[in-house]
């Protein structure tokens, strides 16, 4: 058995994190010593690796515990998962298409701007009336 500092050190999941996890019902919460600290085991940071790994891909937190709640099923299938994965990943190229967008912008009102002190093509543009309309999603 672990301390939370162990439990952290092993997981990478910060021990603030660690607590708020077990606040929310993420993992379960763990055993406790005679002197009230808590005890973590194997699996229980295990858990905590695979909540870190799945944040670290920038799932929700309500996929997360899904993802969860199919590792304890015995003869789960990989469908629904993958569905999920496919779906954040359909998010993530959005959003890439998105910060594309406002690159490519940011790129063009820039390149007008020089070093002077005169009045700013870039702040001009952007005070225009139906700038940007086509950069929201």
């Amino acid at each position: 058995m672990f301390t939370i500092g162990k439990a952290s050190e092993q997981s990478g999941v910060n021990i603030e994190t660690i607590r708020y996890y077990e606040r929310e019902g993420i993992v379960p919460k763990p055993g406790r010593s005679a002197g009230g600290r808590r005890l973590y085991s194997s699996a229980e940071i295990a858990k905590l690796r695979f909540v870190r790994r799945c944040r670290d891909l920038g799932f929700p937190i309500s996929i997360i515990q899904t993802f969860l709640s199919l590792t304890a099923q015995k003869g789960r299938s990989c469908g629904e998962a993958k569905t999920m994965a496919e779906d954040h990943l359909g998010e993530i190229n959005a959003k890439i298409e998105n910060l594309t967008r406002l690159r490519e912008a940011l790129l063009s009102l820039s390149k007008n701007c020089d070093d002077g002190t005169a009045a700013c093509p870039m702040l001009d543009a952007l005070m225009k009336d139906g700038f940007g309309d086509g950069l929201r999603e």
